[in-house]
């Protein structure tokens, strides 16, 4: 029956994405990132309450999906599947769009404490490569630590165990303000956190939320997680308040 309606979908999602102030916002969505509905409409360069029709239709349409994160409510395209839609459009569009460019201070943007978890771009780093490397599964708005997961972890400290019996959420994606991407948050982003202090890899300014990256994290770093490359300068003195 889905495939008798196909052009009939097709066409309201089409019509969803031929307005050009809501073409804008997605294309400004296409880096991953959140945005609030502030931002989305600045770039469109439209009202709040005309932003606030286009962001139902695109809802609708299941272009874009809310996330909230305490007050703050942002917009994101609602999965990849949307993402690899608009990409090829702009290719036959033959248009380029810009990079996110974040106006956060770089000290602000490298590593912190968000209430008892890890954030800033290390972070988000890390969130990434434990998905990419199977060590979380989505399950839902939560995550899964596999079995490889859980065993990579216990060797630098964390107790997965005892995480779960902490009577919270036992891992979430939680929104970096900062990078607008997700980092590792509930009981096993706690876990790390202290598992990570307690080796020496990073260490907490002593009047702020600020996390630096030690000697010995900066090596241990890209070797156990598996990111790309050196983490940038700025991230061994960060001195950021979340």
């Amino acid at each position: 029956m889905e495939s008798e309606f196909a052009d009939i979908n097709l066409s309201a999602v089409a019509g969803a994405i031929a307005d050009p102030a809501r073409a804008r916002m997605l294309c400004v969505l296409l880096d991953g990132r959140a945005r609030t509905a502030t931002e989305l409409a600045a770039a469109a360069d439209i009202g709040a309450s005309t932003a606030s029709s286009h962001f139902q239709r695109l809802r609708d349409q299941g272009l874009v999906e809310m996330a909230v994160q305490g007050k703050h409510r942002y917009y994101r395209l609602a999965s990849g599947d949307v993402g690899h839609a608009l990409e090829a459009l702009l290719v036959v569009a033959g248009a380029d769009r810009a990079p996110f460019k974040p106006t956060t201070p770089s000290a602000l943007r490298d590593s912190r404490t968000c209430y008892d978890h890890m954030a800033g771009t290390l972070a988000v780093q890390i969130h990434d490569a434990m998905l990419a490397r199977h060590w979380l599964t989505p399950d839902g708005r939560d995550y899964l630590l596999t079995p490889l997961g859980e065993a990579s972890l216990a060797q630098v400290g964390v107790d997965a165990a005892q995480a779960r019996q902490r009577r919270r959420r036992f891992a979430c994606a939680c929104l970096d303000w900062s990078e607008r991407r997700s980092h590792l948050g509930g009981a096993l982003g706690a876990a790390l956190l202290d598992a990570l202090l307690a080796r020496g890899w990073i260490s907490k300014d002593l009047d702020s939320r600020a996390l630096r990256i030690t000697a010995k994290g900066e090596r241990q770093f890209p070797a156990f997680f598996g990111l790309a490359g050196d983490q940038p300068a700025a991230q061994r003195d960060a001195h950021a308040a979340a």
